[in-house]
């Protein structure tokens, strides 16, 4: 029997001054809010539409998952849970289904699923698989999730230089992993003028 793929967006419920804080306090609410509702759209809908893996849309908080219009149509809809980041990541990667799992953000609005696709092929090579950020951080990781699950999300310094590497740090002994290509994680004003340039819209 062949396993599924698994491909989970985490993402917030695009309210204003709710979402895209760490942004807002740069642009402003509105403007936060506005881009937070362009990249939910303009990443999930192509994933979501893909038949190489099922596509979860994983919302916070937890009641909104029953708010259907304010989300793109997906084939799965299911609450993050509680805690920090990666509590609430490893809660949904070890209650899904048996296959790989790859979780990404909506903070990155260069997504394609070509990234996807190149996270589960790596997949059937190692146990990980990281899509690193040029502030230290991580727009996707892919688990095996074979033989068992392994959480790799404890004591990660979220939202710092040192996500990505306090979470490789974490990987057991004998376990092997592979990065994909470093893309902006839109936090700040910085990154947030360079995507504009770079989508030709300033």
């Amino acid at each position: 029997m062949s396993l599924i793929n698994h491909l989970v967006v985490f993402a917030k419920a695009p309210r204003i001054g709710q979402v895209k804080t760490r942004l807002a306090a740069d642009i402003g609410a509105v403007n936060a809010w506005a881009f937070a509702r362009h990249t939910l759209n303009a990443v999930v809908r192509p994933l979501g539409n893909d038949p190489r893996w099922r596509c979860w849309l994983a919302v916070t908080p937890d009641a909104a998952v029953f708010h259907r219009r304010q989300w793109p149509p997906t084939f799965g809809r299911i609450s993050q849970g509680q805690g920090d980041l990666g509590r609430r990541m490893a809660g949904v990667a070890e209650s899904l289904p048996p296959g790989p799992v790859v979780i990404i953000g909506t903070d990155v609005p260069a997504i394609r699923p070509h990234h996807a696709a190149l996270a589960f092929e790596a997949l059937g090579r190692d146990d990980f698989v990281f899509g690193p950020a040029h502030d230290g951080g991580y727009w996707l990781v892919g688990l095996k999730r074979r033989p068992v699950f392994s959480d790799i999300f404890g004591g990660v310094r979220w939202s710092t230089e040192h996500a990505l590497t306090d979470t490789v740090a974490n990987l057991q002994d004998g376990k092997t992993h592979s990065l994909l290509e470093t893309l902006d994680d839109i936090d700040d004003a910085g990154a947030y003028d360079r995507w504009q340039k770079k989508a030709g819209r300033r």
